[in-house]
């Protein structure tokens, strides 16, 4: 019997054959951790991930460092370029804008069936995170209003009874997610996210179904607007399909 045979764990487990069973775990995790932090923009668009950086703070080899950026590329969050490195992606306002229309559509649905759902339990937990984002406001708290903002919408999804379509959500909002952390700042922002939910609770209270999916609408349809308009946008943080609608409608303005 060979020397690397006789190699084993208690469990009876060669630690290469170990290696290459944890390595998908190790790679769910790293791909979760650093999905995270871009959306969370702990890391900004452009930013660069160094390979063996990542190694070290994770101490792992390089196999799950890469499954992990091929996840994330998939996603569309990295941007790998052979002999350069891999970059945080910037946001494209074309998928920012798909990503919202989207959300909506399902929204708008979700909150309608809620409201046929809803209890008097539910209704105090929607006020309960009413409360809570007006507390985010008066501490200045951006992440957190974030946090508590995502879940309203969850709890509507759970009202509803449909968790699964808040999963469904998550995967497409990515890069909404990046663009509203970076315009919460903005003066009366957070403040009309605030009236904009209690129009929504109002109307699931009164049982109004078709309110709810209106306002709930309202809501959303003010980030498509504002995705659709807006004139100017970072080149360090968005970046222009030219084959996208967005970008063909403001080039036939641009020439009329």
């Amino acid at each position: 019997m060979s020397e690397a045979r006789k190699k084993r764990s208690i469990a009876g487990v060669t630690y290469p054959a170990y290696e290459r069973a944890a390595a998908p775990r190790a790679a769910t995790l790293i791909y979760d951790t650093l999905r995270n932090d871009i959306i969370s923009l702990r890391l900004k668009p452009m930013d660069l991930l160094n390979e063996k950086e990542l190694q070290a703070q994770f101490g792992v080899s390089r196999t799950p460092i890469r499954e992990a950026i091929l996840r994330l590329s998939d996603d569309g969050l990295v941007d790998v370029f052979p002999q350069a490195g891999t970059f945080v992606s910037r946001i494209p306002r074309r998928a920012l804008y798909e990503a919202i229309l989207v959300r909506k559509a399902l929204e708008d649905t979700i909150v309608s069936i809620a409201t046929e759902k809803i209890t008097p339990a539910g209704i105090r937990s929607l006020e309960r995170n009413l409360d809570d984002l007006r507390a985010c406001v008066r501490d200045g708290n951006f992440d957190s209003f974030h946090v508590v903002d995502n879940d309203f919408h969850k709890l509507i999804s759970d009202i509803a009874g449909f968790p699964g379509m808040w999963a469904i959500i998550q995967q497409v909002k990515v890069h909404s997610d990046r663009y509203r952390l970076l315009t919460l700042p903005q003066e009366g922002r957070l403040a009309r996210v605030i009236e904009e939910h209690s129009g929504v609770i109002d109307c699931m209270k009164a049982g109004d179904k078709a309110g709810a999916a209106a306002a709930m609408g309202f809501h959303l349809g003010k980030l498509l607007g504002e995705v659709e308009k807006a004139v100017f946008w970072d080149p360090n943080y968005y970046i222009e399909d030219a084959n996208s609608p967005l970008a063909s409608k403001k080039e036939k303005e641009k020439n009329q």
